[in-house]
């Protein structure tokens, strides 16, 4: 039974990937999502109460996020941040700092004194409205957030950020035009190179690619097992957190290579383990426990989301940064980097679509370090 549940959440990722593919009301639904459903339908089928599938869990769990961080963190081009236009960076700092302010302010308005479970929420919320769900992931096994809480704030995520693209694809730039510039373009003529049609998992297993992708997941595996042995050396109550800052440190390092960040196709082989992870966690949830969370979680949510777009509006307005910057910035931390080209549509500007992605991915690259330093800032007051 444990080798059968084993193959399961292996292999139905990749069910879920071909189903994306061929179906577009299922892609417009999201693979990650599909995958918590999988998982919770599983948990609450029975079928696991039939023996005690925890180390099975916990492994596979480890195991995924530790490989899926340095691959999608691979192709990361860190130097790109210099050739960014100084209003996109300008923007990049200022939704930095509106987030981790909301979240800091937010946890004082609902939390209390050394609430444990709101101070991890708080380094969740970084991670997941700097990078996504992989820092999300990352961090929920950094901090040994239980299943319950993880899945609470990834669903209240996923429909307060559904409300919050909405707004900005449909009248958000003409409420933001209000107080900031217009967007001046500097292309003389159309940007090229800007994908039509995002097709991330496409291709994924072909064997054209295989080679490659192998090579890159040995690498992975080896900087996993490398940030294990600087865990060990540690004392066991820093050793997560070690290891994940270790796990991206190397990881970034590696992203320095040009064949490495070059090699196409290596952010959707870490999604890949991102849904297996997304089944696995799923599956572990009490949804008794889930139903009796506290609503504070809702609106600490919500709070953050809300207050950091006032701020990061603002403080730009400030600056004169302007409206289509702003909302594509936006989008890339808190809805991440997949929803820039669908935004950028929607308003109707091409040209940021590329800063917008390069934004997203710097996200990825520092969401992990922030998320444990603000749960850490938050633990201790």
């Amino acid at each position: 039974m444990q080798i059968l549940l084993a193959v399961f959440y292996v292999l139905f990722p990749l069910v879920i990937m071909h189903m994306c593919d061929r179906f577009s009301f299922l892609k417009k639904i999201g693979s990650v999502i599909l995958a918590y459903f999988t998982g919770i339908v599983l948990g609450s089928s029975g079928i696991l109460e039939y023996g005690d599938f925890t180390k099975v869990q916990d492994l596979i769990i480890n195991v995924s996020v530790s490989v899926a961080i340095p691959l999608m963190l691979f192709s990361t081009d860190l130097r790109s941040v210099v050739k960014l236009a100084s209003k996109t960076l300008l923007s990049l700092v200022i939704a930095l700092f509106a987030v981790i302010t909301a979240v800091v302010t937010g946890y004082l308005l609902f939390g209390s004194s050394g609430s444990k479970e709101m101070a991890e929420t708080g380094g969740l919320l970084v991670g997941v409205y700097t990078g996504g769900t992989p820092n999300l992931a990352a961090l929920q096994l950094a901090l040994g957030i239980k299943p319950e809480l993880y899945l609470a704030v990834h669903s209240y995520d996923i429909v307060i950020s559904t409300v919050y693209l909405f707004i900005l694809m449909t009248f958000g730039k003409k409420i933001f035009g209000l107080i900031l510039p217009k967007y001046v373009s500097t292309q003389k003529e159309d940007v090229e190179g800007v994908p039509e049609k995002d097709e991330p998992m496409k291709g994924l297993f072909s064997r054209k690619r295989s080679i490659s992708l192998l090579r890159v997941l040995g690498l992975s595996v080896l900087i996993f097992a490398l940030s294990a042995i600087v865990m060990l050396t540690v004392d066991e109550t820093y050793q997560m957190a070690v290891f994940i800052m270790v796990l991206t440190t190397l990881s970034l390092l590696a992203s320095f290579n040009s064949t490495i960040r070059n090699t196409e196709k290596t952010f959707d082989l870490g999604m890949y383990f991102i849904l297996i992870f997304s089944i696995v966690i799923a599956s572990k949830i009490d949804t008794a426990s889930f139903s009796e969370l506290n609503t504070n979680i809702f609106l600490y949510v919500s709070y953050v989301v809300l207050a950091g777009l006032l701020l990061h509006v603002l403080i730009s307005s400030l600056f004169r940064v302007d409206a289509d910057t702003v909302i594509i910035t936006s989008t890339a931390l808190v809805c991440s980097p997949p929803f820039v080209p669908v935004v950028a549509g929607a308003i109707g500007n091409r040209e940021i679509v590329l800063p917008g992605i390069t934004v997203g991915l710097i996200g990825y690259a520092v969401g992990n370090y922030l998320g444990l330093l603000t749960a850490m800032l938050l633990s201790a007051i």
